[in-house]
């Protein structure tokens, strides 16, 4: 995919139903449910039972995975912490104007190997939140999705998430 694309733009063809769908949940969806700070946004995108999230703190060796979320609800807690620390930044002024474009801009969700009811969704953030006082937020890891096709709709089964990326 080219570098001027539309980030809000679902970059997969209308035939494609399946893609089209698992991008809507994990980009529009849940960038815009963190960016307000809504849970109920994006609780009905997840499969609590047996939801396992690890993270990978960011370290390149799996070494330094953890099991950071052995629940749904150990996850939606550290959602809810992350997405109400950036609620009272941009109430206080720490970003430079609307920080949620850039969120868009930073995000980056092509790459989608689907096998029956199960899928491994490739997310990656590469990009920065300018701040008010002229620094900025670096955006760069990426997370690798397990989704399953649930009730005749994809939902999220666990991750591995926070996991280094190295742009392109």
């Amino acid at each position: 995919m080219t570098s001027e694309r539309d980030p809000f733009r679902n970059p997969f063809p209308e035939t494609d139903t399946d893609r089209r769908a698992i991008w809507e949940m994990l980009v529009p969806r849940d960038i815009d449910a963190w960016t307000s700070a809504d849970w109920g946004m994006v609780s009905g995108d997840f499969i609590a039972a047996n939801f396992t999230g690890v993270s990978g703190n960011f370290q390149p060796d799996p070494q330094g995975f953890t099991l950071a979320f052995p629940t749904l609800e150990a996850y939606r807690a550290e959602w809810l912490r992350q997405a109400q620390g950036y609620q009272a930044d941009k109430a206080a002024g720490v970003f430079a104007g609307d920080p949620r474009p850039h969120i868009y801009a930073a995000t980056r969700l092509e790459e989608v190997e689907i096998d029956g009811d199960a899928a491994l969704v490739r997310k990656k953030f590469d990009g920065c939140l300018p701040k008010a006082n002229g620094s900025f937020d670096r955006m760069n890891w990426q997370t690798l999705y397990i989704c399953r096709r649930d009730g005749g709709r994809w939902k999220i089964a666990g991750f591995v998430g926070y996991l280094p990326h190295i742009g392109e």
